[in-house]
C-alpha cells in the first residue's frame, strides 16, 4: 500500500466510544495515532492519556490530542478517520485543511461516504461491529475480548485496493477482525437496518429487553420495505450472522455490563443532539424519494430527537407505550 502501511498515522476525527477504542487499541499495537476531540473528553485526554477499558483490564494512551483539524500539524501518510456521529460529518469534513487524504467512514449510516467524496477522492467505508461505550471524559470501554469488534471496510462507492488491504492489516494489528469488501455498502445498508432499532433502544431503555424487540419489529420490518423499494443491495441477516459467527463476546467490564448502544449513549450523556436523521432519518428520506411511506422510522426519528431535545434519559417511554405511539403518533 504505497504511503500507507507500518508507517501511517491514523488520525481519529472523534474519539468516543467508537473512535476512541479503535484509537487506544491502535496506539496498544504500536502504531501512531492522534485524535481530534473537543471538551472535557479532550482535556482528560490531554491531561491524564486516553483510558481504555476491556474485560481484561484497563490501559492507558499518551497520544497526541488536538481540539479541532486546524490544530493537527498534518504529514503525507495521514489517514482521516471520521468517528463522528453522522450529523456532525458534514462540518467536520468541511474542516479538514488537508484534501490529498484517505478518508475513512468508522460511522453508522450510509450517508457518510457520499458526502465524504464530494470533498475527497479517496474514501472508505466501514461496517462497524463494535459494542462499545463512552460516558465519562477520557474514558472509553470496549466490551467484547478477545476479539474487541469486527471492522470490515472497502472503498466507496466500491472496490479492494492497496490502501483499503494496508488499513484492514493495520486493524488486524490491533486486534479487530476485519475483511476488506469490495461491496462494503451491501454491509453498511444491512448494519442500517440494525440500527434502526436504537431510536427504541433509547427510547424505552434495556430494563425489558423482550418488549424492546417487540417494539423495535416494525420499525426493522418498515426498513426493510423501504430498502427493497428502493432497489437497494442489502446484505441478508444471514450473511450477518455467518460474518458474525460467535467472535463477538460480550463481557463485563469492571463489574459492569454494557448499559446500551450510541444512541441510548447520547440521551445518557444528555448530549441534546442524536443522530436519528442519519439512521430512522435514512428509510425516511429514501421512501419520500420513492414515493412511499414510512410512518413508522418518522414516528421513532420525531420521538428520538424529541427525547434528546427535552434532555430525556434513556427509558422515558415503555416499549408498550412506544408501540402504542406508532399509528397515532402526530408532531406537537
Amino acid at each position: 500500500m504505497p504511503g500507507y502501511g507500518r508507517a501511517v498515522r491514523w488520525v481519529l476525527f472523534g474519539a468516543g466510544a467508537v473512535g476512541g477504542v479503535v484509537a487506544g487499541r491502535l496506539a496498544g499495537a504500536g502504531q501512531e495515532v492522534a485524535v481530534i476531540a473537543r471538551g472535557a473528553h479532550l482535556e482528560a485526554i490531554r491531561a491524564d492519556g486516553l483510558t481504555l477499558r476491556e474485560p481484561g483490564g484497563d490501559s492507558v494512551h499518551k497520544i497526541p490530542a488536538f481540539g479541532g483539524p486546524d490544530e493537527v500539524d498534518w504529514r503525507p501518510g495521514d489517514v482521516v478517520v471520521l468517528g463522528v456521529k453522522s450529523m456532525d460529518t458534514t462540518a467536520a469534513l468541511a474542516a479538514l485543511p488537508v484534501r490529498d487524504v484517505p478518508v475513512v467512514c468508522l460511522q453508522n449510516g450510509v450517508a457518510n461516504e457520499p458526502a465524504a467524496l464530494r470533498l475527497f477522492a479517496d474514501v472508505y467505508g466501514v461496517c462497524v461491529m463494535l459494542p462499545s461505550s463512552h460516558l465519562t471524559p477520557g474514558v472509553v470501554i470496549a466490551q467484547c475480548a478477545p476479539v474487541p469488534g469486527i471492522l470490515d471496510l472497502g472503498r466507496f462507492p466500491g472496490g479492494v485496493d492497496e490502501t483499503a488491504e494496508g488499513l484492514a492489516a493495520g486493524l488486524r494489528a490491533a486486534g479487530f477482525h476485519c475483511e476488506p469488501r469490495a461491496d462494503i455498502m451491501r454491509w453498511k445498508y444491512r448494519k442500517l437496518i440494525m440500527n434502526l432499532g436504537n431510536a427504541v433502544e433509547a427510547l424505552c431503555g434495556r430494563d425489558d429487553l423482550q418488549g424492546l424487540a417487540a417494539a423495535a419489529a416494525p420499525v426493522h420490518a418498515e426498513g426493510e420495505a423501504v430498502l427493497r423499494a428502493a432497489g437497494i443491495d442489502v446484505a441478508s441477516a444471514a450473511e450477518d450472522t455467518a460474518r458474525r459467527g460467535d467472535i463477538l463476546r460480550q463481557r463485563p467490564v469492571g463489574g459492569q455490563e454494557r448499559g446500551g448502544g450510541s444512541s441510548w449513549q447520547s440521551l445518557a450523556r444528555g448530549t441534546g443532539t442524536v443522530e436519528a436523521d442519519y439512521l430512522n432519518g435514512e428509510i425516511v428520506w429514501l421512501a419520500r424519494r420513492h414515493g412511499i411511506p414510512a410512518p413508522l422510522n418518522e414516528t421513532a426519528r420525531r420521538l428520538e430527537l424529541d427525547a434528546a431535545r427535552d434532555g430525556r434519559r434513556p427509558g422515558s417511554m415503555t416499549p408498550a407505550a412506544f408501540l402504542a405511539a406508532l399509528p397515532s403518533w402526530l408532531p406537537s
